[in-house]
């Protein structure tokens, strides 16, 4: 698999990487530990070197799930979690206070069973600590060697241009996929403007693009998508146009829904590094397939096109988590 640079920044890293979040966390009861491993081992045997957790994923498990996997190999892949919500719980809202952010990556360092974070990211933005201060807190553990980059998830723009003029973001994590196309309008730009990689999380849709998901669909009672508007029985029923386009764009590039989706998302921008999830092996080794799709400037008209006279119906978040993103 080749390599991509995350913005100016010199962080280099698989032009795909491997989403942990639902390993442990947010779609159903947590894969088997032998098996995850078994999982993040693959992804790396197949030329996967960026893995993204968080403290909140569990909380806790994810990390330290990702810390036993990738030991062996620890000097040769690149490590992103998160800090930024009360005791590591989503739940219990932000909470960005700098010594919390100390605590968080002591704890972090631990789990991880590693000397330093590669990418420490804010995993959202706390509206009652200065943006400034978050960056410096971090700035501080990046010159004690604890951090080695800075980044950012689900920001707005004046946040992020506010942080990087304290400590320069690496990268911003945000969702980004052909039905949610919202980052081209402002964030893009900034984070060309100011060097800034950018690392799509759920570039499927949550695994909606894979074409596996319909109106008649069940999920577990745990999974998250339960709550999330877009994946109502009428929504789903709805969005399958996007389905449908793309399972007739893949089917003449031989190649899947899902690895079009991927390669449509590596085709926007050089330093674009999304982050599918999976728990299953065919499905990991179907995204990494999606590396090797060429996508020409006339197939990539053709689909921004036929993508043009789509309607994404529902939000993609509930009311309550659409609160935290974007400030």
């Amino acid at each position: 698999m080749k390599k991509r640079l995350l913005g100016k920044s010199g962080l280099e890293v698989s032009e795909l990487g491997l989403g942990c979040m639902g390993l442990s966390y947010g779609y159903g009861p947590a894969t088997e530990k032998h098996e995850a491993i078994k999982l993040i081992r693959a992804a790396f045997e197949r030329g996967v070197t960026f893995f993204d957790t968080a403290e909140a994923y569990g909380p806790f498990t994810s990390e330290e799930l990702l810390g036993e996997a990738l030991a062996p190999i620890r000097d040769q892949v690149v490590i992103a979690t998160k800090f930024g919500f009360r005791d590591g719980v989503a739940s219990k809202g932000e909470d960005s206070r700098p010594e919390r952010i100390r605590a968080v990556a002591e704890a972090a360092l631990k789990r991880l069973r590693t000397g330093h974070i590669d990418l420490f990211y804010q995993h959202r933005v706390d509206a009652s600590v200065p943006v400034e201060d978050v960056a410096g807190a971090v700035k501080d553990l990046i010159q004690q060697g604890k951090v080695r980059h800075f980044g950012m998830s689900e920001a707005g723009a004046q946040s992020i241009r506010r942080a990087h003029a304290v400590q320069k973001v690496t990268a911003l994590q945000s969702e980004y996929s052909m039905w949610w196309r919202e980052p081209e309008t402002e964030i893009l730009p900034l984070l060309e403007e100011l060097g800034i990689g950018f690392v799509p999380f759920s570039p499927l849709g949550r695994g909606f693009l894979t074409g596996a998901i319909n109106a008649g669909t069940s999920f577990d009672k745990n999974d998250f998508r339960n709550s999330v508007p877009r994946f109502s029985e009428q929504n789903r029923k709805d969005n399958q146009e996007f389905v449908q386009v793309l399972s007739r764009f893949a089917a003449r590039k031989g190649a899947t829904p899902a690895q079009i989706a991927l390669a449509w998302l590596l085709a926007q921008k050089p330093w674009i590094v999304p982050i599918p999830g999976t728990t299953k092996l065919h499905r990991l080794e179907e995204n990494v397939g999606a590396a090797a799709v060429e996508l020409s400037a006339d197939d990539l008209r053709e689909i921004g096109t036929a993508l043009a006279t789509l309607t994404v119906h529902g939000d993609r978040y509930p009311p309550q988590l659409l609160a935290r993103v974007g400030r």
